[in-house]
């Protein structure tokens, strides 16, 4: 058996599951749809299992973007979309599918 911590994570294998559907989707984005199914979640927690799934493998960074808009920080907001990577391993969550089939189309 080896030594430390699984890499396994159920909250990573749901986010791989949210974007086995919609195909690829920023950082919120995929914070509002798993608390719309999984809700025990906090952002923080999204975050670094993308940061974590990237660096092994399971996501992949699809593209980062500069978006200008009214927040309350400035006038530009930088979104990263993710997207499925070579080892992610969908396993075909028929809820996860229905949930976000019905109220969210794929982002661009």
């Amino acid at each position: 058996m080896p030594r430390g911590r699984p890499v396994f994570s159920q909250v990573r294998q749901n986010i791989i599951e949210i974007l086995a559907v919609a195909k690829k989707a920023y950082g919120y984005e995929i914070y509002a749809m798993y608390r719309e199914i999984f809700p025990q979640a906090s952002l923080r927690l999204i975050y670094y299992h993308l940061k974590k799934g990237v660096s092994i493998g399971e996501l992949k960074v699809h593209k980062v973007v500069m978006e200008k808009g009214e927040y309350s920080w400035g006038t530009e907001a930088e979104k990263t979309y993710y997207a499925l990577g070579d080892k992610a391993e969908p396993k075909g969550d028929k809820k996860v599918t229905k949930i976000i089939e019905r109220r969210h189309k794929p982002s661009s």
